[in-house]
């Protein structure tokens, strides 16, 4: 376990301070679809702006802007870095095991299907910081919906 936290320390210190795929995602103008939404989390003042561009099924790009805490920076750095060029049914799978393993209290992460994902387990431990790693993982799933047409692009969230 104290391998676990030390990893854990390790990649949120690192993608706190240097966060992957910090920018906007433009224009999707060869053929794509490009889709964003906005979170919020007023109880710690996370903020963010979640891009995505899809195509035939693939989220090819994830990106964001935002500013938060060091963990909710280090959740989106990973998840945009994680999630990138796989198909929208993996990345549901993923998704909801990383909420699942973040909100259930019998759920303990799974090295194998969450890779260095499953560092955030921890974070369970820490209610009111749930929702600083749930919030960019909350924002994918209005974007998946969207890209499947069961929602509305550019729908804003907000977690409290």
């Amino acid at each position: 376990m104290s391998d676990l936290r030390d990893l854990y320390q390790q990649l949120v210190l690192d993608h706190g301070r240097h966060p992957r795929n910090k920018r906007v995602i433009h224009e999707c103008n060869d053929g794509a679809e490009c889709r964003h939404t906005e979170g919020y989390n007023p109880l710690c003042g996370d903020k963010l702006t979640l891009y995505a561009k899809a195509r035939d099924g693939v989220i090819e790009d994830l990106s964001f802007e935002g500013e938060g805490c060091a963990i909710f920076t280090a959740s989106t750095s990973m998840l945009t870095e994680v999630l990138k060029g796989r198909k929208v049914e993996e990345i549901r799978g993923i998704l909801d095991e990383f909420i699942e393993m973040l909100t259930s209290g019998e759920k303990t992460p799974d090295p194998e299907g969450l890779g260095k994902l499953a560092v955030f387990g921890g974070v369970k431990d820490f209610p009111t910081r749930v929702k600083c790693a749930t919030l960019p993982w909350r924002a994918l799933e209005v974007i998946l919906e969207s890209v499947d047409g069961k929602g509305q692009p550019d729908q804003p969230i907000r977690t409290e």
